[in-house]
């Protein structure tokens, strides 16, 4: 989690946070409403910005009003809006940097663009618009119905599913997203704030402004964007000088959900000439398998709801050790998880906490690992070495991490200590193996 510090802008404290290293500094100008720390707490927004930071020194803020800034009563204007983006700059010592606009933070980066080129280096917009509503010369905007619409949905159902439908259609049905997103929604803003800044989103017209542009633009859009219409990057590409216009294919609004890939290649590639390397399909990994001891007769004792909420909780501590340990959860089946580790030492120490852990909830686990060559396959993971680590968890006891010799010879200095658990053969590989017990402290 990167540290979380304050740029004074007038009177108001305006929450920013810098992350990467990279040779260009980049602002990111979030959308209506936005949360640092609980963005980097979901796993989509999370790759997102450190993507953006493997190439740039990401400087991230929440605009006032939102997330963790100060909330001042009424709807901030563009004029303070770029205001509190100069202080943020000035604090985080960055004199010129690129501009990331995405959706309603766009309209304010075309104007600090225009104001302040002096500052700007490059301007990239993403699905965003010079016009929010629809005009008789600008067809393509959000009628004022279709918006009374929207509110009323955004007021009534914030913190639950409010805008998904638009804004993030490819995971409406995932729960986890689902519950992440609600978080993310109730902690980034009131519902009355919400509402009226959409409100005044509808009033922003920088249409004006677009042929005064003078710095290197990028414009992206996917083109089945549900929220804002694929003819609004049109509009803005053809009236910004020398502007590149990308459309990518897609139906979601928010930037780090689909395949966000895509649009990270153009950015990076029109930032700094160079497009992103693949990763390789193979990769050196150690992976960690759990699962719930005596699951199937706890289900039938506790009963469906009562087991419900036990996994509920479990999954919770599972996945906070794993960010804890910078763990990579692959899959969730049932009771169990499989995920992978850069480093061995994280790996068993992770597998330590969870198993103390879940002692709270009245429950064992009994977790496996092994270090060794992963195959990748999307956001999953194959090969030999996963088939290890399954094979090698179905031999841990009830309460037991259990490693093998490969895992055990990694971590030599760590100060993790181990006891013997003896030689062999695991189901479908070859060889035999040594298996070690890592020492409860």
């Amino acid at each position: 989690m990167p540290k979380t510090r304050y740029a004074k802008s007038g009177d108001l404290h305006i929450a920013y946070q810098v992350v990467g290293e990279g040779p260009l500094d980049l602002v990111f100008v979030p959308g209506f409403v936005s949360h640092l720390e609980f963005e980097w707490e979901g796993p989509l927004s999370a790759r997102f910005f450190q993507r953006l930071a493997s190439f740039s020194r990401l400087i991230r803020f929440d605009k006032r009003g939102t997330g963790l800034s100060d909330r001042p009563p009424g709807v901030p204007t563009l004029e303070q809006r770029m205001d509190d983006v100069r202080a943020v700059m000035d604090a985080a010592g960055s004199q010129k940097a690129a501009l990331f606009g995405a959706s309603e933070g766009g309209p304010m980066s075309l104007l600090f663009s225009a104001t302040y080129p002096e500052r700007t280096s490059a301007l990239v917009l993403y699905g965003s618009y010079a016009r929010r509503a629809w005009a008789s010369d600008h067809p393509f905007g959000i009628t004022e119905a279709d918006m009374e619409r929207a509110l009323e949905d955004l007021e009534r159902n914030w913190g639950g599913s409010a805008g998904i439908e638009t804004r993030a259609p490819s995971m409406a049905h995932d729960e986890h997203f689902g519950r992440w997103r609600a978080n993310w929604m109730r902690l980034a803003a009131s519902p009355g704030a919400a509402v009226a800044i959409l409100r005044m989103n509808m009033e922003i017209d920088v249409r004006h402004i677009l042929p005064v542009i003078r710095v290197p633009t990028l414009v992206a859009h996917r083109t089945g964007d549900r929220l804002t219409r694929v003819e609004q990057a049109r509009y803005m590409a053809e009236r910004i000088p020398g502007a590149k216009l990308v459309e990518l294919p897609g139906i979601d609004h928010t930037p780090w959900v689909g395949d966000s890939d895509p649009l990270l290649d153009e950015v990076e590639e029109f930032l700094t000439g160079v497009r992103h390397v693949a990763e390789p399909d193979r990769v050196l990994a150690t992976v960690l398998f759990t699962d719930i001891v005596g699951s199937t007769e706890q289900a039938a004792r506790l009963g469906d709801r009562r087991w419900r909420e036990l996994i509920e909780s479990h999954h919770a501590l599972v996945r906070k050790e794993l960010a804890r340990f910078r763990g990579r959860e692959i899959d969730t089946a049932g009771d169990g998880f499989l995920a992978t580790f850069d480093g061995p030492a994280r790996a068993v120490r992770c597998a330590s906490a969870i198993r103390d852990a879940v002692k709270d909830l009245g429950i064992e686990i009994r977790a496996g690992l092994h270090t060794g060559e992963c195959e990748v396959m999307g956001d999953k993971l194959g090969g030999i070495a996963v088939h290890i680590g399954a094979r090698i968890a179905s031999l841990a006891k009830s309460g037991e991490v259990l490693v093998s010799s490969t895992v055990k010879d990694l971590v030599a200095g760590s100060g993790l200590e181990f006891e013997e658990r003896g030689t062999h053969a695991l189901k479908g590989i070859p060889g035999e193996w040594r298996l070690f017990a890592v020492r409860r402290t």
